[in-house]
């Protein structure tokens, strides 16, 4: 019998090439894809995708993207293919345009990490637990490639790449330390999935000193280091706003304490 082959990764072709080209590419597919969306109601496939061989290096942060003129393939510029979408519908909707689009690309193993490890807000319990279960769908075929996210040069399995963008999911909703990354984010997957909101006030509470060590300038710091206060403050928002931070996002949270920062100055 012979050995099984490698999975590869597929990508559409239009993330492939110089910064320019790819840029030029992909908001020329964005707009393909927003005039189907608008006829149809649906995204269309990439009219061509290709099979990366296996240790590719896949660029997945604009941050670490230094030699724009070298050809290689960009993920983060699927942010160009909705700006793209956006164009061709005028901007109308945006969110629930954002929303389709991202259901879409989960049914693809570069979608589904593409949504997982972007930087976008809100992150909600509902919606990471989709995106991570759709990674953990791809997770076999995903593991082929390598991944520059971070660090210039520094080149990342998947296990890093996930455990770099989703540690805070990780901290938050599955904190044992030891397990794979693979396990803690199937726990974590699952928890969010079926999470109460006390459930989420739970993982935010945990994440709070996450997030309170990235803030900077807090006029009220010592008020919002006390976990009984916060619990009372998280208790009383409203059910859209809770739904932004019930993931436990650290930026999300971030946000949710400078504006809390900020109330507390207008008391």
């Amino acid at each position: 019998m012979e050995p099984r082959q490698p999975l590869s990764l597929s990508m559409p072709a239009f993330l492939h090439g110089r910064y320019l080209a790819v840029e030029r590419q992909a908001r020329a597919e964005g707009l393909r894809s927003g005039e189907h969306y608008r006829r149809t109601g649906a995204f269309p496939a990439p009219l061509e995708v290709q099979d990366l061989p296996p240790g590719e290096l896949v660029v997945a942060h604009d941050v670490v993207d230094f030699q724009r003129e070298r050809p290689a393939w960009r993920l983060y510029m699927v942010s160009s293919v909705l700006d793209g979408v956006y164009e061709t519908l005028e901007w109308q909707n945006p969110l629930p345009v954002k929303r389709a689009y991202e259901a879409s690309c989960r049914e693809t193993a570069w979608g589904a990490l593409y949504f997982a490890i972007s930087r976008t807000a809100p992150k909600s319990a509902e919606r990471t637990a989709l995106l991570l279960q759709a990674v953990l769908r791809f997770w076999d075929v995903l593991q082929s490639a390598r991944y520059l996210f971070s660090a210039p040069g520094a080149t990342l399995t998947l296990d890093e790449l996930m455990l770099t963008a989703c540690d805070w999911a990780m901290d938050a909703w599955a904190p044992k330390p030891g397990a794979s990354v693979r396990s803690r984010l199937e726990a974590a997957s699952e928890r969010m999935a079926r999470a109460t909101r006390e459930d989420s006030i739970d993982a935010i509470l945990r994440q709070l000193p996450r997030a309170l060590s990235f803030a900077q300038g807090l006029k009220h710091r010592n008020v919002l280091e006390s976990p009984a206060l916060l619990r009372e403050h998280l208790t009383t928002l409203d059910p859209n706003s809770f739904e932004r931070v019930s993931g436990a996002c650290t930026s999300d949270l971030l946000e949710l304490l400078y504006g809390w920062d900020q109330e507390l100055g207008m008391q």
